[in-house]
């Protein structure tokens, strides 16, 4: 895997385009500039998390037989007070909607945060992340749980 970001001219901006191995370009921008010419580098992290995470869920849903009508993730991260302010906690919350039995996506979510995502495990090495689900399914009430929590002072991830 490899990314090579280029800085334009003069070489002390804080804006870079980053080109991708598989030759994707992103425009990473600091957090300070307005308008920001892209995402912050911070929020490239979450962005993977959220992708690894999601793409872990769907395909083990697909494996499952369980097809929801809308699948969505999202991502919250609580940060440091001073410099480097690193993330401290993240939510990571899968949100479904549609006929899917709810012990197939807790499962589904386990799965992900305790094996198969690769940003997951990189990132539970130092922060402590919350995996959880709300589940809406039509005529019911919307059913939440907390799934899994990883982090350095756990013992999964």
């Amino acid at each position: 895997m490899r990314v090579v970001a280029t800085f334009p001219a003069p070489a002390s901006s804080l804006r870079a385009d980053a080109e991708t191995g598989s030759g994707f370009t992103l425009t990473v921008d600091s957090a300070d500039s307005t308008p920001p010419a892209g995402l912050s580098p911070r929020e490239a992290v979450l962005v993977g998390l959220a992708g690894c995470t999601g793409m872990d869920v769907a395909a083990i849903l697909a494996k499952k037989r369980q097809a929801p009508a809308r699948y969505q993730v999202e991502v919250k991260a609580e940060t440091a007070a001073s410099p480097p302010r690193v993330f401290t906690r993240i939510v990571i919350e899968h949100r479904v909607s549609g006929v899917v039995e709810p012990e197939a996506l807790r499962r589904a979510i386990e799965l992900s945060a305790t094996r198969y995502c690769p940003v997951s495990a990189m990132l539970s090495r130092s922060v402590t992340l919350e995996h959880r689900y709300r589940l809406r399914q039509a005529g019911q009430p919307d059913r939440e749980a907390l799934v899994v929590i990883t982090g350095p002072d756990r013992s999964s991830g």
